[in-house]
């Protein structure tokens, strides 16, 4: 399984805007589709976002269209979330994940997973 390792997080004000990185590791970057999830405290774990190894097929949860940018390096071997005009209700830890081959949605379809980086957004 490919490693991860996310960072970027923090606390910001609502509307204001955060990147957050993704640093994989043990595999080739480019077999694997990546995606970003979040999980509120008390609920579970959701789809943020999702892109495939050549950055063509990219996917948003209606949540965060608009607003979210999933974004790739493959010569860096990491993954960007790009957020802006952030709400208070896009505070969570932000996870990210890959999945070999085609992108998904599904928390389960994916094995490869970061530990989480806190984002806290403050009204």
């Amino acid at each position: 399984q490919v490693q991860l390792v996310e960072s970027g997080g923090g606390l910001v004000q609502a509307g204001g805007s955060l990147r957050l990185s993704c640093a994989a590791s043990g595999r080739t970057f480019t077999n694997y589709a990546m995606a970003w999830f979040r999980q509120a405290l008390g609920k579970g774990r959701e789809f943020v976002a999702s892109i495939s190894w050549n950055g063509y097929m990219i996917d948003y949860a209606d949540s965060v269209k608009g607003r979210f940018t999933i974004s790739r390096d493959n010569a860096k071997n990491t993954a960007y979330l790009q957020m802006n005009s952030l709400k208070p209700e896009d505070t969570a830890v932000y996870y990210c994940a890959a999945k070999f081959g085609t992108p998904a949605s599904r928390e389960t379809d994916f094995r490869s997973w970061g530990q989480g980086t806190q984002v806290i957004v403050s009204s």
